[in-house]
Formats: structure tokens, sequence, C-alpha cells
């Protein structure tokens, strides 16, 4: 990059047009408002492609894993995701990782497994 003084330097925004981004319509950014309406049109706009992927992936995971959330089990659901997603680049050592937590933690009653569900 040119040396340039850094007022000069702005950064470009992509959004599809949300009043929350009109905080972006300021000198400081580059706000590029995409508004692309509701359908077919909206997905294949192709500056919001990986946010599309992204947000169907999540989508897969966890309709995929969990057939019928409620709202008692939700914050282990919740729990349980983040824990693989920080984890999603090294999937051998999450096994691992995993397998010796398990083998290290004492056996818990059930009765004491359940009182989690009130506290979360």
């Amino acid at each position: 990059m040119p040396n340039r003084p850094l007022t000069t330097l702005r950064s470009q925004i992509i959004s599809d047009g949300l009043g929350c981004f009109r905080a972006f319509d300021t000198p400081r950014y580059v706000h590029d408002c995409h508004i692309t309406g509701g359908g077919r049109t909206r997905v294949e706009n192709p500056a919001f492609n990986w946010v599309n992927t992204l947000l169907g992936n999540v989508k897969n995971a966890i309709s995929g894993t969990y057939h019928a959330i409620r709202g008692q089990h939700a914050p282990r659901y919740l729990a349980e995701f983040e824990y693989r997603f920080n984890r999603r680049y090294d999937l051998k050592g999450m096994i691992l990782r995993f397998l010796t937590v398990a083998a290290r933690t004492p056996t818990m009653p059930y009765r004491f497994q359940k009182l989690a569900n009130s506290y979360a």
C-alpha cells in the first residue's frame, strides 16, 4: 500500500441497506448499499456470497444436530455449538481433547446434572 496519511484511509462497508447501517454514512467510511429486495435476487448477489454461505452453514449445523430446540436446553446447545465453532480448524485435536477431559472428569449423578437446567 502506498504511503498515505492515515486520515485519508477509509473503510469500505457493503450492506443490504438495513437501517442500522446508516451509522456508516459518514466521511470516514465508503458505504456501498445494495438494496436487493426479496426472493432469489437477494441470494444471488455476489457481494453477499460469503454471508449467505456462513448463514446457511450455521442453519444446517443447528437444524441437523438439534431437531427440536427447547428453551430449557438452549444454553447447553449454544455452549456446545460455541465449543465446536471455536475449534473448527483442529478437528483431530478436538477429539483428543474431548477424550482427555471425559477420562479425567468424575462421574456425576443425574440429579446433579438436572440442577444445571434450572440455573442456565
